[in-house]
This record gives C-alpha cells, sequence and structure tokens, in this order.
C-alpha cells in the first residue's frame, strides 16, 4: 500500500490556504488511498524568534483542526513531531550526507533570512539547516508520496537527493517519495498581496482568511479583496492576479474549473460575494466539529499519544538501519 507524509508548521493559525492547498485532500482523499502520517511539525517552528507557549498552543490547535477537517485516526497516523525522537536522530544523520551549498541553494532560505537581516536580527543555524530536518521526517517513514503545496516542492527534491546519495554511499536504505500537488488551489494567494502566497505567519491578517475566522470576519476580508484594473472578471494569473485568486478560491470550494466560472460574472463585486458566501459555508462544519473537540480535551491528548507511538513504530527500524548503515556501533 502507497505511504504518504506531510506535515504543517505550528508557526500561526492554520488558513485557507492551508485548508485549500492541503488539508482538505488529507481528509478527502489521501487517508482513503493510502498509509498516510499526518504530521504536526512543531520542531519546524523553533527556526526563528518564537513564543514557547505560543508555540504549545498553536500545536494543540493544529491538531484539533486537523481532526475538524476530517482526519480519521481509525485512517491514518496524526502525531506531533517532537514526541518521536526518530526525526532528530535521523536528521543528523542527512546533516552529513548533505552540503552546505544545498541549503544555501534553499528557495525559503534566502527569502527568511533576508527579512531576518533587514529586521536586524540573526539568523539561526536551523533556518539553513532544517530542510535536512523535513527530509528526515519523509524518509523515516519509507513514504512513498509527500502532498505539498508548490512552495514545498523544492524539499521534496532535496529530500530525494538525500535518499539516493546515501543508497549509493552507504547501501539501500530509504525509498525514493515524490512530491504530489493537488490540482486546483495548491497556491491561495494573499488577498490584498494576491502576488504573495496566503501566508499564517503574516501577524497583519488582513488578506488572510483564517480557518477560525467569524463568518462576518471571513465575508469583510473577502469583500475587500484587492481586484485588478479594468472591470473584465477573467482568469489570467500574470494580467489579473486578485481576481484569478478570487476564482481559484470560488472553484476549489464549489467544484468546477476557474476559467469557466469567470465567464458567469460581469462585475466583481458579484465574483466577490459568492466567494464569500462558498468560503463561509466550506468553513462551517469545520468550525463546529472544532467547537465540539476542544470541549473534549482528553480526546485530542489521546489521539496525539496512540499517533506517536504509532509513529514510532513505523520509522525506528528504518532509523536504525541508517545508523547501521553509515557505521555507527549499534547499542549493547
Amino acid at each position: 500500500m502507497t505511504r504518504i507524509f506531510s506535515g504543517i508548521k505550528p508557526t500561526g493559525h492554520l488558513t485557507l490556504g492551508n485548508y485549500l492547498g492541503a488539508v482538505r485532500q488529507w481528509a478527502e482523499v489521501d487517508q482513503h488511498r493510502a498509509d498516510a502520517l499526518f504530521c504536526i511539525v512543531d520542531l519546524h517552528a523553533l527556526t526563528v524568534e518564537h513564543d514557547p507557549g505560543r508555540v504549545r498552543r498553536l500545536s494543540r490547535q493544529a491538531a484539533t483542526l486537523l481532526l475538524a477537517a476530517g482526519l480519521d485516526p481509525e485512517r491514518c497516523t496524526v502525531f506531533v513531531q517532537s514526541h518521536v525522537d526518530e526525526h532528530a536522530r535521523l536528521s543528523y544523520l542527512l546533516e552529513c550526507v548533505a552540503t552546505d551549498g544545498e541549503m544555501r541553494r534553499m528557495i525559503q532560505y534566502k527569502e527568511k533570512s533576508a527579512r531576518e537581516r533587514a529586521r536586524g536580527g540573526s539568523v539561526r543555524l536551523s533556518l539553513l539547516t532544517y530542510p535536512v530536518l523535513m527530509a528526515a521526517d519523509i524518509l523515516a517513514y519509507g513514504a512513498d508520496e509527500v502532498p505539498v503545496g508548490d512552495d514545498q516542492r523544492q524539499h521534496v527534491e532535496l529530500t530525494r537527493d538525500l535518499a539516493v546519495r546515501f543508497n549509493q554511499r552507504y547501501g539501500h536504505t530509504f525509498v525514493t517519495p515524490r512530491a504530489t500537488l493537488p490540482v486546483v488551489a495548491a497556491r491561495v494567494m494573499d488577498l490584498q498581496e494576491p502576488t504573495s502566497k496566503m501566508g499564517k505567519s503574516d501577524y497583519a491578517g488582513a488578506g488572510i482568511v483564517y480557518l477560525l475566522d467569524e463568518p462576518d470576519v471571513v465575508r469583510k476580508k473577502i469583500m475587500r479583496a484587492v481586484t485588478d484594473s479594468g472591470q473584465e472578471v477573467a482568469y489570467d494569473r500574470e494580467s489579473k492576479p486578485g481576481v484569478s485568486n478570487l476564482l481559484e478560491i470560488l472553484a476549489a470550494c464549489v467544484g468546477g474549473e476557474p476559467e469557466k466560472l469567470s465567464d458567469a460574472y460581469t462585475s466583481y463585486g458579484a465574483l466577490k460575494k459568492d466567494t464569500a458566501d462558498a468560503v463561509v459555508e466550506l468553513l462551517r462544519p469545520l468550525q463546529e466539529r472544532h467547537r465540539q473537540l476542544v470541549a473534549d480535551p482528553a480526546y485530542l491528548e489521546g489521539v496525539l499519544k496512540d499517533g506517536a507511538e504509532k509513529a514510532r513504530g513505523m520509522a525506528r527500524p528504518t532509523v536504525d538501519a541508517a545508523y547501521r548503515a553509515i557505521g555507527l556501533l549499534p547499542p549493547s
């Protein structure tokens, strides 16, 4: 059976982009067709300045939202990265296989380190090396597929390179995974800056629809979305990024293709109204299930505990094999 692994980082409140770009496919497709693991990758949240209490709160909230979105612990494995030591164990071995040049070519490192330096801050070493930890997250489980957003494709390519290199040098140990992308809304853009991804780490939030936003807040954000010059409603990512983003969101909510949906509209206002209505209805059952789960914290604790035990059992044989292959003495 195909095995898939994917994770979500608790650096901010989960957004519509997270849901349409990844989580919905996990719940509706991936957990039903494969041996699936979904992880709150909390160690990745430590690569920049952070509030420890906030990381813990966001980790719990993210796990709750994954369950609210439809992930079923009877069908898939839901767990927290730091609860399974094999991630950190394997990460160091892969650092011994990766190169400095590979790390510095990572697009996200270039962008995030430049922003940090512009603010006068220092860049943590973990920001440079975290793609190796991401590779360890994937390779520890022998994952065949990694459902990711378009911006994470480079990291999966690095993972493939490290797996092949390790296997060639030390003997076949790892499965070489491949990235899989959702068909529609692989990358939902910010409503105020439609050429930038809708990222959960943006604290301003004016162009971001969060999964727990109240309906009135959702409507206000979408009705205030930046559109484009001219009055024609057309799907064109290059010349009309704002309208195209709304059409992609609407298509992802109600089905259909953005190009064909554009034919039904003669004004931006009507498109915004229908998109807002569709998003509110999409989030309604998720928010109701979230309220139920928050009222029963023991259930979440049990899911995460069981998930970590199951994940540990899957990862340990592979990581132990990697330790032997690379030349380390086994414990007596």
